[in-house]
């Protein structure tokens, strides 16, 4: 199984593409994860140099996440997919549903991602995420009961906020869930937020390694399911993910550097192929 390494767009967005993509190349992931634009000439400029510089591409989609009725929700999903999808990606990570819509809205907006994913051949794959239909175990949990072959992108740094701990008295449940990953987030996080000051420092030894063991347990069931491939992003994210000095604002971690060195880790953890 082929082991592919993503960087994420976020954080790097006041880059120009050239810029971007070199530092992309530079630092050796295998690609590229970000939301495309939705004017057609910058999407493509993104889409052209991406392919040009010999990377893979996942789409996302989060815009949706400033979108509380559900009606304009539901038709900026529907633009947003279409939009990821139109660049043939391996496949669109989507922000879907929202915490407080009711079942019966959330499945609506998870069809409705089935059918804009099977129209384009693209899979289309659902964050879990604080404040999504995913928000916590309790919230997903019926939803993979009623649709078994929901494909989910693993951000558990998202759980051990929303529950305060980690994770280590919730052993069924992800035995329920780990099964439904496609694709990693791979952010450290901890009991009280979605995201460590830097991963490398022992106070966070605990924490690196129950994710750890919970993307060894992914990658595993996935080799053993026959994927052809598996892709992680490392997804440090920009402040206020990034804790910052009080006053003057300074970061106390650069993301980037923790993106690059969580490349390195998982590089060494599971190389090119399982």
């Amino acid at each position: 199984m082929e082991i592919l390494i993503l960087a994420p767009h976020w954080g790097s967005n006041a880059l120009a593409p050239q810029e971007f993509i070199a530092r992309v190349v530079d630092a050796g992931f295998d690609g590229i994860e970000m939301s495309l634009p939705l004017d057609p000439a910058a999407h493509d400029e993104w889409t052209g140099r991406i392919g040009a510089a010999g990377l893979q591409l996942a789409a996302q989609q989060w815009e949706t996440a400033f979108h509380a009725r559900f009606d304009e929700h539901r038709d900026a999903l529907a633009r947003y997919l279409a939009n990821a999808c139109r660049a043939r990606p391996l496949f669109v990570n989507s922000h879907t549903g929202k915490d407080y819509y009711s079942v019966e809205q959330n499945m609506e907006l998870l069809a409705l991602a089935e059918s804009i994913g099977a129209q384009h051949g693209v899979p289309v794959l659902h964050e879990i995420h604080r404040s999504r239909f995913s928000g916590h175990p309790t919230l997903l949990l019926p939803y993979l009961r009623q649709l078994p072959q929901l494909a989910l992108t693993a951000d558990l740094s998202h759980w051990c906020c929303a529950c305060e701990s980690l994770l280590e008295d919730q052993q069924e449940m992800l035995d329920a869930v780990l099964p439904h990953a496609r694709h990693i987030h791979a952010r450290v996080g901890h009991p009280q937020g979605p995201q460590v000051n830097d991963f490398r420092a022992p106070e966070w030894g605990e924490a690196l390694q129950r994710h750890l063991s919970w993307w060894d347990r992914i990658v595993a069931l996935r080799k053993a399911a026959g994927a052809r491939r598996m892709t992680l992003t490392p997804e440090f994210g920009p402040a206020p993910y990034t804790q910052a000095l009080p006053f003057g604002g300074e970061l106390v971690s650069q993301p980037w550097e923790l993106n690059v060195a969580m490349l390195e880790l998982l590089r060494g953890r599971y190389g090119r192929s399982q």
